[in-house]
């Protein structure tokens, strides 16, 4: 058995051939410089990950997956009951502040952006001309009444005397119509005597009488004629009376209107505010209806412009969360106070009209007013216009 394994080894020997005693190739050849990219592209081949490592990846990718699924189902649980908009802005009343009477401006009293309270003066105009009117109106307000006051006083004065004067002038009459018969039958007495029974002298007496009884009838019938129509008289008084007391009422306008201009004069707020777009100063001729400044109500509210898709849930009455963009410490609570009854491009100077041409759907905007219960800072007013966030709560 020693021999036939000698022999074997022999053989693999004998088979093998001898390589020559100079230096291998591939050691004396100089190794070249890899190239970029090469040796990463050859070293890169790892072989096949195990079983264990795939099922880690598995198990990252559905962790992952749950991950997605869970954040998703909160956010749709969490937003499904909720709507809300970045198209919102501050809004509130802004009074335009004009003078009544026109004049020059000899003061302010306001600044930029001050804070006054209602009844404030603000501007004051040179009240002299206006307190020259009243002067003049109140005149003549006087000589009016004292007019009127002369009228009805002699109005009374003929109402207590007329009975009595045409009693006195019908006595007169007939006292003097009676005086008158009995001259005039003495008249016709010494007449018919005959001239022995008589003298020159009784008939010219006699005349003479009757001649002026005849005249004191006249005399008394002219003074009843003048006390009969004393009623028509009286009713022309009260009509002077009537047209007078209409110049006294007119005088009075004249003069409130005069007190009421010079208290135009004087520019005072009209509510709570703050002054804004000042446009006056001393030394300004203003005139009635010119604006002069602003002031800002501060009842200020939201006015959110929903899309149309965001409507279908939306109440009047609904809690709204409102976030304020310039103060993002504020955090404002509200509630739906009304839905306008159309799209904000409704009521522009040229709504769109889509009865020609090609039509391109979009989405349109319907304002939604939000006012505003709790939350405001005094140290902090809005602004009109500022941008807000809006969170309604539908349920």
């Amino acid at each position: 058995m020693d021999q036939r394994a000698d022999h074997d080894d022999l053989g693999e020997t004998a088979e093998k051939p001898q390589e020559p005693a100079g230096p291998r190739e591939d050691e004396a050849r100089p190794q070249e410089a890899p190239e970029p990219g090469v040796e990463a592209e050859e070293t890169s081949q790892e072989p096949p990950a195990p079983p264990k490592k795939k099922r880690s990846l598995l198990r990252i990718g559905l962790l992952i997956l749950a991950a997605l699924g869970a954040g998703g189902g909160y956010l749709y649980f969490t937003t499904r009951d909720i709507q809300s908009t970045d198209d919102a802005f501050t809004d509130g009343r802004a009074v335009t502040i004009a003078p009544q009477v026109s004049g020059l401006v000899v003061s302010l009293d306001i600044t930029d952006n001050q804070f006054v309270r209602k009844g404030d003066a603000l501007v004051h105009i040179d009240p002299r001309r206006y307190l020259q009117d009243r002067d003049s109106a109140k005149g003549a307000l006087d000589v009016a009444r004292a007019q009127l006051e002369g009228l009805k006083l002699g109005v009374e004065i003929a109402r207590k005397n007329f009975p009595a004067q045409l009693e006195q002038a019908q006595a007169q009459l007939a006292s003097a119509q009676a005086a008158a018969a009995k001259a005039d039958a003495d008249y016709q007495r010494q007449k018919s005597l005959p001239k022995q029974a008589t003298t020159q002298q009784e008939v010219d007496a006699a005349t003479a009488a009757l001649r002026q009884a005849q005249a004191q009838v006249l005399l008394s019938q002219a003074q009843l004629d003048a006390a009969t129509p004393v009623p028509q008289r009286i009713g022309q008084a009260n009509a002077d009376v009537g047209r007078l007391t209409g110049q006294v009422e007119q005088a009075q306008a004249q003069l409130d209107q005069a007190n009421l201009n010079l208290e135009w004069t004087v520019v005072r707020a009209p509510q709570d505010g703050w002054i804004t777009k000042r446009n006056v100063e001393v030394g300004s001729y203003v005139t009635p209806g010119q604006s002069i400044f602003s002031i800002v109500s501060p009842d200020v509210w939201v006015t959110a412009n929903f899309k149309e898709t965001q409507l279908e849930r939306i109440r009047p009455g609904q809690e709204v969360d409102i976030e304020v963009d310039a103060y993002p410490q504020l955090k404002l609570k509200g509630h739906v106070d009304s839905i306008q009854l159309g799209t904000g491009s409704k009521f522009t100077a040229f709504p769109p009209e889509n009865a020609t041409g090609n039509f391109v759907k979009i989405v349109q905007r319907v304002p939604v007013k939000i006012v505003i219960d709790s939350g405001l800072d005094p140290a902090l007013p809005l602004p009109l216009g500022i941008s807000a966030v809006p969170t309604v709560r539908l349920k």
